[in-house]
């Protein structure tokens, strides 16, 4: 899986409540892909929850 924030975040903290253990907000968010196995049904939730829809996961 791979997860890519794309332009427009507007670091509201949504991704990383559902999973602090990939998503990290800094300026905007970040992903910390070393996580990302593991945590791949609440990534999708993550995804979901943003509310400007930033998140792209590709399977």
């Amino acid at each position: 899986m791979k997860v890519i924030i794309e332009d427009g975040c507007i670091a509201c903290g949504a991704c990383e409540s559902f999973c602090p253990d990939v998503f990290k907000m800094e300026d905007v968010c970040v992903v910390d892909e070393a996580n990302i196995a593991g945590n791949e049904d609440s990534i999708k939730d993550a995804a979901d929850a943003c509310p400007v829809s930033v998140i792209s996961v590709v399977e």
